[in-house]
């Protein structure tokens, strides 16, 4: 059964044209379940296997809650083996996000706190609404970031502001984040979801093969050696050869015409 068929647990999921758009729905604060975390794995494992999707957006349903993170309900009996659990979940959820092979845009409508944060994180590129709050508070209330917040805040922010976040619990709004890093645009309220469409629909523009290779490339580099990289960079380039986009792309610059590309 397609994803297209298929029931996502609270996640609305639609395609338009070559994006898959992902809402995230557990009223009233869109807060994440093991369940939905399950969700958005088996997903994105679809979408990845679909190689018409080019591009994932996801957002909040409503007007104020992006995601407020996990239910701290959960929490507070005090399990460790259900603490092990949601964190397992949340991080095979929130990995298979980073790496979906498209590019992944957050359209933040609103408060993204905790989980609801780290979801954004792990996405490409995040767009904020104005009105939009964001935070990673869980040591006010005895945790931590456990879904990648420790270690994708620091690298988009710096440490200082990552610590000033973290350690201080401090929640910074829109304008605070696009100044320090955190999100790459702010639009008014109500136009998060259409801007990060655009933003999709511009990815569409180009090879979609392409786009897969230099997005593992550019993530490479949070791990691997400069040297290392460059290496892999031109077998990157060469292995292009090998797909009917990279002839399609060409010649339809020579010709003068819009390419047609078939994602393979």
């Amino acid at each position: 059964m397609s994803w297209r068929d298929t029931e996502h647990t609270g996640l609305k999921v639609e395609a338009e044209g070559h994006v898959a758009l992902v809402t995230l729905s557990n009223p009233p604060a869109n807060t994440w379940t093991v369940h939905s975390l399950a969700a958005l794995r088996d997903l994105v494992a679809a979408l990845n296997a679909d190689r018409d999707i080019y591009a994932l957006v996801i957002t909040g349903e409503g007007e104020k809650f992006f995601s407020a993170g996990a239910d701290l309900k959960q929490f507070a009996s005090g399990d460790k083996a259900a603490a092990r659990e949601a964190a397992r979940r949340f991080g095979q959820a929130f990995e298979a996000l980073a790496a979906f092979r498209g590019v992944s845009i957050a359209a933040i409508n609103g408060y993204a706190m905790g989980g609801g944060l780290e979801c954004a994180l792990a996405c490409d590129l995040r767009i904020a609404e104005e009105h939009a709050q964001l935070a990673l508070p869980e040591a006010a209330v005895g945790l931590l970031p456990c879904a990648g917040g420790t270690q994708a805040l620091p690298r988009l922010v710096g440490e200082g502001w990552a610590k000033r976040m973290i350690l201080l619990g401090e929640r910074v709004d829109a304008a605070t984040a696009l100044r320090i890093g955190l999100v790459e645009e702010v639009v008014p309220r109500g136009e998060g979801r259409a801007r990060a469409l655009d933003w999709a629909c511009s990815a569409g523009r180009q090879s979609p093969t392409s786009v897969a290779a230099c997005k593992a490339l550019v993530q490479a580099t949070r791990s691997g050696s400069f040297a290392a990289a460059l290496v892999a960079e031109r077998e990157a380039f060469v292995d292009l050869f090998d797909t009917a986009d990279q002839g399609e792309g060409v010649n339809a610059f020579l010709e003068k015409r819009a390419p047609q590309w078939t994602n393979a």
